[in-house]
């Protein structure tokens, strides 16, 4: 304001009213420009809320959709026959190296994939080129709210680890879920979301929904999106709504269960959408289960008599299995140190996966799993010799509703 009085002169009354009007339009002009251009983190929304699960008595397959909507499929004359779409197939493939670091800089000539055994022609090829989409879920249960201040302050590795153009979407659940930030390039916005005060309100729920706030997560959010996509649960693995035992059946829908939602449907839902998960377990590695152990077994369900022999701990063992169905991670907070470490593992994993398309060649109408298989080219000169690829093993086809 001084430059206002260095107006002045002895005849500059009326210089001092004009360099006030000028400058009160300068920041009439500013200020909404600013305000505009910091923007704000949108209210939370509940994706439960007016939620309803349906199955359908063709297919078998869960439905999810608004309480009171009218769905298509019941406007639609029954003809008894399932149709199924044929959409691309996504198969997301990491290549490692001998000594174990991930390579870099392969090409679509470098791969072949397969399905159900038949080989597939390779339509569209991505080397981490486009932007990912990575929802944070983060379980808000009190056993694991203790973590979630730590989770703030590694969202900053996190956000200097992934691409400015990656977009990153956070929800945190408990006995709901709640969508804190959606699909968002701003890392202002993402710090904000860690930050929100909402986080202390679902804090206070004695249950947590674990695999319902997987699905509503993938169904609600990753939607029509392409590329690579991930979600990324940090969680101690205790559900409150599946009743999962230690017999296999468990997994399966049941009609007259307490819970519409089963296993197979999460399963199901993140597989035919390409999505990969990386979870954080906040309980400790059970003994037995070993890197090599996981491997071993990556064709082969989980839950079974020699897990059980092995005394793993069923929580720990049901979020394997999830990762073994539909691709990612799992890793325990309590032997790499902190969450930082684990943001940073998981975008260096993000950043050097390659993304293989193809429009199956024969397809039946039946929905059900797909194998798949995805290998290097032994006549390729660009892949260290030794190389593997880590894929998902299948994905589940939806029949169309």
């Amino acid at each position: 304001m001084s430059c206002l009085f260095l107006a002045v002169t002895k005849s500059g009354k009326l210089r001092l009213i004009l360099w006030a009007q000028v400058a009160v339009a300068i920041v009439a002009l500013l200020v909404p420009t600013y305000a505009a251009q910091r923007e704000r983190l949108p209210r939370d929304r509940v994706l439960d809320k007016d939620m309803e699960f349906k199955r359908d008595a063709s297919t078998g397959e869960l439905e999810a959709g608004p309480a009171n909507a009218a769905s298509e499929t019941q406007a639609l004359p029954t003809t008894g026959a399932i149709r199924a779409s044929v959409e691309l197939v996504q198969v997301g493939c990491t290549v490692i190296a001998l000594d174990g670091t991930q390579v870099r800089g392969l090409s679509r000539d470098d791969f072949r994939v397969f399905e159900d055994g038949a080989e597939q022609a390779i339509t569209s090829f991505d080397a981490a080129s486009t932007p990912a989409s990575i929802a944070l879920l983060l379980d808000d249960s009190p056993s694991v709210y203790r973590e979630l201040g730590e989770t703030r302050e590694a969202a900053r590795s996190l956000a200097r680890s992934l691409s400015p153009d990656d977009e990153v979407a956070v929800a945190a659940f408990a006995g709901q879920t709640h969508l804190l930030l959606p699909f968002s390039r701003n890392r202002t916005l993402l710090a904000d979301a860690l930050a929100s005060p909402t986080l202390k309100v679902v804090a206070n729920s004695s249950q947590s929904f674990i695999y319902q706030a997987l699905y509503l997560t993938a169904h609600e959010l990753f939607h029509n999106r392409t590329g690579r996509k991930a979600i990324v649960l940090l969680t101690d693995g205790e559900d409150s709504g599946l009743g999962l035992n230690w017999n296999p059946a468990s997994m399966e829908p049941h009609p007259g269960a307490a819970s519409p939602l089963s296993f197979d449907d999460v399963a199901r839902e993140l597989s035919s959408q390409g999505i990969s998960l990386y979870v954080i377990s906040t309980e400790g590695r059970p003994k037995a289960m070993t890197d090599a152990w996981l491997t071993e077994n990556q064709r082969d369900p989980l839950i079974g008599d020699e897990a059980h022999r092995l005394e793993m701990p069923l929580d720990s063992l049901y979020l394997a299995e999830m990762v073994r169905q539909v691709s990612g991670n799992l890793y325990f907070l309590r032997e790499i140190g902190g969450l930082a470490e684990v943001y940073r593992r998981i975008a260096l994993e993000l950043g050097a996966q390659y993304t293989l398309g193809y429009y199956p060649a024969h397809r039946s109408a039946l929905p059900g799993w797909r194998e798949l298989g995805a290998e290097l080219r032994d006549e390729s000169s660009t892949v260290p010799t030794g190389s593997r690829v880590i894929h998902r093993t299948a994905y589940y086809m939806q029949g169309a509703h």
